[in-house]
């Protein structure tokens, strides 16, 4: 987070006097208490400063870049997920390729007709099953398919690191997030690389702080 020069004036106060109230913040800054109001609002929303009813603010103690941090391990999975695109299991490969490229993913999640996971599609998936001369109209997804269990998933609570870690260490694209149900692992959303990514420029844009 980039502050202003007043933002940076007003921790240096609040690093050498504090704990000190807003009003004798205002008057060494030659401000009125108004004026300072929204400076004080962003420090305290922001994690720099705390303050304390009849005492007044104080200095966290926290840089920047640990603020940022402590933003980031807060996320879950469900403020960035996106809209599954699923495919049955009797879909032919042709018909997953041409629905993977037309909604531009990198991952379809095979599905029953009460939206069950029962397997994933990579690209590696469909390439493989690409090469050749087999006719692709006659292959179903489900024959080339990764299943369950051998499938890495998460929920919509889980932290968005967690879920980051498991892109990393699997290797993959993306993640089915799922909902525990009597029936199994009901499909709900995704999460991506994609998804990571603009976790972090909204977080490096301040819209989370």
């Amino acid at each position: 987070m980039e502050l202003s020069s007043r933002q940076e004036q007003i921790i240096e106060i609040v690093k050498e006097h504090g704990p000190i109230t807003g009003e004798n913040i205002a008057d060494q800054l030659e401000l009125t208490r108004a004026t300072l109001r929204p400076d004080l609002a962003i420090l305290t929303m922001a994690g720099f400063l705390d303050a304390r009813p009849r005492v007044g603010y104080f200095f966290t103690g926290k840089t920047g870049s640990e603020l940022l941090t402590e933003k980031l391990k807060k996320f879950k999975v469900h403020e960035y997920q996106s809209i599954p695109i699923v495919v049955e299991e009797d879909v032919s490969v042709y018909d997953a390729i041409c629905t993977m490229f037309l909604e531009d993913v990198g991952t379809l999640f095979v599905v029953d007709n009460k939206s069950m996971l029962l397997g994933v599609l990579s690209r590696k998936d469909l390439l493989r099953a690409s090469i050749g001369n087999q006719d692709l109209n006659s292959i179903p997804v489900h024959i080339i398919m990764t299943r369950m269990p051998n499938i890495t998933v998460c929920r919509k609570d889980d932290l968005l690191l967690d879920a980051a870690q498991k892109l990393i260490d699997k290797q993959i694209d993306g993640l089915p997030i799922v909902k525990d149900v009597d029936d199994g692992l009901e499909v709900i959303g995704r999460i991506t690389k994609t998804n990571m990514t603009k976790a972090l420029v909204g977080l490096g844009r301040d819209e989370h702080l």
